[in-house]
């Protein structure tokens, strides 16, 4: 009797382990990818830090591109969509973008990552995709048109995010005497975003959305012309 209170105490007094779980992997990779490169989140290195077997994990995830997959999908879920449902479109769009660019330079080893990686056909990512295609052909974009005003918008984002996570002087020219044109235009912007409080990158983002935005409304105007005209000589 003895002897089975003494084993009781003892797997009561043992630390729970981690309940294994494709969303807690694919949370472990995400953080070690953070933390040391996609080349420290293998899956050794994941179980590693996990404290298990890594053969436990080919329980949960297939291997490499179903984990890759799964950490798209960590990331793209915190990129709002609700504007495409409550929003007119441009607003929307502005919205999703900052939405994706604060998710994606919160976690930069991932933007080279996942910007090439094809999307698995499983991926809840493909649920934003549908919202903001959804939000676009319901304002009026042609279904032609909405998935390359979506690619042309992640094209710049991406780069966005790339820029947040930098350094903020890495384009200083220093004292170099010998590129005067890149040295003033480098003060002048300088001493603009001290007095102004913002930051290098959200001024560059802030010039770029905006002019993203005022094309797309150019062109949306342009085939909604079109689409009257059709009208008329039909």
């Amino acid at each position: 009797m003895a002897s089975e209170e003494s084993a009781k105490r003892r797997r009561a007094g043992r630390p729970k382990q981690n309940v294994l779980s494709p969303r807690l992997i694919h949370e472990t990779a995400l953080r070690l990818i953070d933390r040391h490169g996609v080349e420290g989140a293998g899956m050794r290195a994941i179980a590693a830090e996990l404290g298990v077997r890594p053969s436990s994990l080919y329980n949960h995830v297939a291997g490499q591109a179903e984990l890759i997959a799964g950490v798209r999908d960590l990331v793209s879920e915190r990129i709002p969509t609700a504007p495409f449902v409550e929003l007119p479109w441009d607003a929307a769009l502005e919205q999703w973008a900052l939405g994706y660019r604060l998710a994606f330079a919160s976690h930069p080893p991932t933007i080279a990552l996942l910007a090439v990686q094809p999307l698995d056909p499983d991926s809840s990512t493909s649920f934003m995709y549908d919202a903001v295609a959804a939000g676009l052909v319901r304002a009026g974009w042609p279904q032609e048109r909405a998935l390359s005003v979506i690619v042309a918008f992640e094209c710049f984002i991406l780069g966005a995010a790339l820029d947040l996570a930098a350094d903020p002087a890495m384009l200083d020219p220093g004292r170099r005497g010998d590129v005067p044109a890149f040295s003033e235009v480098y003060r002048a912007r300088s001493e603009a975003l001290e007095a102004s409080g913002t930051s290098p990158a959200d001024d560059a983002f802030g010039i770029g959305l905006r002019a993203m935005l005022a094309g797309l409304r150019a062109e949306y105007a342009a085939l909604a012309a079109q689409k009257n005209d059709d009208r008329r000589r039909s």
